[in-house]
């Protein structure tokens, strides 16, 4: 079982493109600023079955969407359950870009099997000292946007070009 939220079913400001955004419940660090207070507690939200849940996604995606987005609280306080929809959705849709946001960050979770099953990882906590709303894509600067496959690839961290003119307050 896993617990979310809520679900987004055409959002463009977790990721890059039209994405659908599943809120998950449960975030043990609680900064101080959080944007999501709600999905703080570990057993708020709904329970569903890992293959529910799945396709529950999957029926959202059209052919504009790019990807799905994992955000929360933080997904990987059910990083096990999630890794199992991941696989589950990568079975039926091998295309789609999957991000993740966590409080984590990338040298603390390197080892999870869930890293290699997503596209990119947006980590760190949220610092409210280095909270920048004209950041693309994160609230704070010292979270990155990893590009997962160069960034094993390689062996180095690489973080996600992102154009900051498509982001522009206008």
């Amino acid at each position: 079982m896993i617990r979310y939220a809520d679900i987004i079913s055409e959002s463009i400001v977790d990721g890059l493109g039209i994405r659908v955004a599943a809120f998950l419940q449960g975030c043990p660090r609680a900064c101080r600023g959080c944007h999501n207070q709600e999905l703080l507690p570990t057993e708020g939200g709904m329970a569903i079955e890992e293959e529910e849940f799945a396709d529950l996604l999957l029926s959202k995606i059209t052919p504009l969407h790019q990807g799905i987005t994992f955000t929360g609280g933080d997904p990987l306080l059910q990083h096990e359950t999630l890794c199992k929809v991941i696989t589950l959705i990568r079975k039926k849709n091998p295309d789609l870009d999957i991000w993740v946001y966590t409080g984590y960050t990338f040298e603390e979770i390197r080892h999870l099997e869930i890293v290699r099953n997503i596209d990119v990882l947006v980590d760190g906590p949220f610092i409210l000292e280095e909270k920048d709303i004209g950041l693309p894509l994160r609230g704070s600067k010292n979270q990155r946007i990893i590009d997962i496959a160069k960034t094993l690839q390689q062996g180095t961290m690489v973080t996600l070009d992102v154009d900051h003119s498509l982001y522009a307050a206008s």
